[in-house]
């Protein structure tokens, strides 16, 4: 029988200070589907995605219960659950067309959930799904680099979510050259801790990257394309690839056909929305997650607040909204 459970949801969409973007409820839960699992969700991370939706969702939608990342305990599943039983640590990015994790409990398909590292604690092993499927979608599915694979990627925000992942799977896990744009000393430290090999400007990519890659880097992440799109073709060789992860309206990628240059998109949850058999984002996090506890990345929380109230998810919104969040922040119950 369908249940209901406390939450934090958007009753309509609004800026981050309006009374009606963080509103304490009840929910209704359905019954797990044949795949589902029921999760008992302990600590959840912010992502520019929650800021977006929470911003523009259609109001006939709402109340709109956010969060994509979570980590938490398995309460009950589904008929056809194979992967996971009641106990399980978890961790997982859901998908947007689902109710969020910012709830006491959640539903979630088990194709797209992780056994939780078993090194972290659940704030933060929180900060990590969505941010590395998505950095592993960008280099393994889209790049379809290995780790004997060589060349230079450039690291657009290297300090920011993503970027933060893109850089540590980068350079453990293949031989390319990782340079991060940083454009503070905190970021710059950051990047260079997760192993950036060379720090440049945002503002002085074109001269400092040239002068680190005179050929031309190989690849580059991008999650903040607008006015750049001409840089990118200039500072990358002849076939060079972007993958970007944002959506300006209108974008140009002309520039690029001069030099056979290549323009590719990632979204984490296009395999959920139209695969949902496809069991590969369960696959990269489990495999995540035995990079964490040998000691070969690390979690990207930065910022942690508890107590799972309209005060901190409001703060961790706004933290995500400035646009100069270094790694991830999240809210533990």
């Amino acid at each position: 029988m369908p249940t209901t459970t406390s939450a934090i949801a958007a009753t309509a969409p609004g800026a981050i200070d309006a009374d009606t973007s963080f509103v304490t409820l009840d929910v209704v839960v359905d019954d797990p589907g044949p795949h589902d699992l029921l999760v008992e969700v302990r600590a959840v991370s912010v992502n520019p995605v929650d800021v977006k939706v929470r911003a523009s969702f259609d109001p006939a939608d709402g109340p709109k219960v956010l969060g994509f990342d979570a980590a938490g305990v398995v309460i009950g599943v589904g008929s056809a659950v194979t992967r996971f039983a009641v106990g399980d640590e978890v961790y997982y990015a859901g998908v947007i067309n689902r109710p969020g994790s910012n709830a006491a409990v959640q539903l979630v398909d088990e194709r797209i959930v992780g056994h939780k590292p078993a090194s972290l604690n659940f704030g933060d092993a929180a900060a990590l799904p969505l941010t590395s499927l998505t950095a592993w979608e960008v280099l393994f599915d889209k790049l379809r680099l290995e780790e004997s694979s060589a060349g230079a990627l450039l690291v657009v925000a290297g300090a920011g979510g993503v970027g933060s992942m893109v850089t540590q799977l980068a350079r453990k896990l293949t031989g390319v050259t990782a340079i991060a744009t940083a454009s503070r000393p905190g970021s710059a430290d950051w990047v260079r801790d997760l192993g950036a090999h060379h720090v440049v400007a945002p503002r002085e990519m074109r001269d400092q990257v040239g002068a680190l890659a005179p050929e031309g880097v190989d690849y580059v992440f991008s999650p903040h394309s607008r006015g750049n799109v001409e840089t990118y073709a200039e500072i990358m060789g002849v076939h060079g690839q972007v993958v970007a992860i944002d959506e300006p309206e209108g974008l140009d990628t002309l520039p690029l056909k001069s030099k056979s240059q290549s323009w590719h998109w990632e979204l984490m949850f296009s395999k959920p929305l139209y695969l949902p058999s496809d069991d590969s984002q369960h696959r990269i996090l489990d495999e995540v997650a035995r990079l964490v506890d040998d000691g070969t990345i690390r979690s990207t929380a930065n910022q942690v607040f508890e107590g799972f109230t309209v005060e901190n998810l409001r703060e961790a919104h706004r933290i995500s909204e400035s646009g100069g969040a270094i790694g991830k922040t999240v809210v533990v119950r």
